[in-house]
């Protein structure tokens, strides 16, 4: 352990949340030991923002809800306590120790006091109790087992993530192929420090995450959709994503976009891709609103359009049949793996199923479009794939970035010069049954 005293390092109390301070000194107060840990210090060294401060303590969550009446436990993987100031949380995580079985903490509940493990290694419930320095053993990266302490203000670094953050350098603390199967998301988190920090993955980290990417399959598929938005939705997805392909973690958790991109590396699918994420990434930079929606709806456009086009072959459905039947199956394919909320999917069946309907603009069609409420979402769609594709979609998207801004003796001018086969609406079909007629004789 080094210990970093206040004149050596740039962390003030100026920088860190009063909410966090509160926490820190309460603790204190009460004869306990408690640091700042983690990524809010890697992220005041590096003279970024942190997006929340964490506490670590001695005390045990039942202790640390008795110095706070604000405060509530959570989790069943590994007991927390969230101690609340407004809409500000304060996390407070007692020091983690090593599996020991159940020969651990004396005061621990007795069914808090084991720690289990699948049979790929992974940990399924943590609540082993232990010292700071068995704590800084068990944090996954070295960058984040510092701790800050505001009895000396001192920082406390224990696996020399104060040099890993000088050289820039994403480094496991232990052998990186064991912890990857403690919890496979970190595969996912050295990605996303590695692209957040522009830092560089250590060569023994990133060589096992294309072995044990398969591992990813037995994470609960709402935490993976956690862990992919804030991959994709914190600035730096495009890079994210490059990332997730080369080490073979797009294969696992996107195996029918990986296939296609798999056959086409710099095909249409991974042109519509790249092109979706580098404009959220360029959102993000300028504080514009952006939505997991869009992005998925992205990635998984070509797997709906490639279904839909086998079914139109298979089965002679109709367009609008074929397509809706594969959104479907496609969606239903992915919620196995990446849990994506019903608000979000629905928006994406909606972009979809739009971009049928912005084919057909004859008529009073086109105004109707224009009342969609997720026109515009499907418009800049649209553009993404005629960017990607080129040929007739070039002009669609031309002419509907035309026609929404013009006025309504220009709108009439713009539909009057379509095709023929603008106008044409689809058939109906007909009845094949004939009218049966009434057995009881007229009056």
């Amino acid at each position: 352990m080094q210990v970093i005293t206040r004149g050596e390092h740039s962390v003030s109390r100026r920088d860190i949340s009063p909410s966090a301070l509160k926490v820190l000194y309460r603790l204190k107060d009460a004869g306990f030991e408690a640091y700042l840990v983690g990524g809010c210090i890697r992220d005041l060294l590096l003279g970024l923002k942190p997006k929340d401060f964490d506490v670590v303590t001695n005390a045990h969550p039942e202790q640390v809800k008795q110095v706070f009446r604000n405060c509530r436990l959570i989790g069943r993987r590994f007991r927390l306590a969230h101690v609340v100031f407004g809409r500000e949380i304060i996390e407070v995580a007692t020091f983690r120790g090593h599996h020991s079985g159940a020969d651990d903490e004396e005061n621990t509940a007795p069914k808090l006091k084991t720690a289990s493990l699948s049979d790929h290694g992974q940990i399924l419930r943590d609540n082993v109790y232990g010292s700071i320095e068995e704590d800084a053993e068990r944090r996954d990266f070295t960058i984040n087992a510092l701790y800050y302490s505001v009895k000396d203000f001192a920082i406390y670094d224990f696996a020399n993530g104060m040099r890993d953050i000088a050289a820039r350098r994403i480094e496991l603390i232990g052998d990186p192929e064991v912890r990857y199967r403690e919890d496979p998301v970190r595969m996912l988190r050295a990605i996303r420090f590695a692209t957040k920090l522009n830092m560089e993955i250590a060569p023994d980290a990133l060589t096992p995450i294309s072995q044990l990417a398969v591992l990813l399959k037995n994470i609960p598929a709402p935490r993976l959709f956690d862990e992919l938005v804030k991959m994709l939705l914190a600035g730096k997805a495009f890079d994210n994503f490059m990332l997730l392909r080369d080490t073979r973690i797009l294969k696992q958790l996107m195996p029918q976009l990986e296939k296609i991109i798999k056959q086409e590396p710099e095909g249409k699918a991974f042109t519509l891709v790249t092109r979706a994420l580098q404009d959220t990434d360029q959102r993000v930079a300028v504080d514009k609103p952006v939505t997991p929606a869009f992005i998925f709806a992205a990635m998984l456009w070509y797997p709906v359009e490639l279904r839909s086009q086998t079914l139109l072959i298979e089965s002679g459905l109709n367009e609008i049949d074929a397509l809706n039947i594969a959104m479907t199956e496609v969606l239903d394919d992915i919620q196995r793996t990446i849990a994506i909320p019903k608000r979000f999917s629905l928006t994406m069946r909606d972009i979809w199923a739009l971009q049928y309907r912005l084919t057909k603009r004859g008529g009073r069609r086109a105004f109707k479009m224009l009342e969609q409420t997720k026109f515009r979402g499907a418009f800049d769609f649209l553009q993404l794939r005629a960017e990607a594709e080129g040929g007739s979609l070039t002009e669609l998207a031309s002419w509907w970035q035309q026609f929404q801004f013009a006025d309504d003796a220009e709108k009439l001018e713009l539909i009057n010069s379509l095709g023929r086969e603008a106008h044409d609406r689809p058939k109906r079909r007909r009845n094949n049954y004939k009218r049966k007629r009434s057995s009881t004789p007229d009056a």
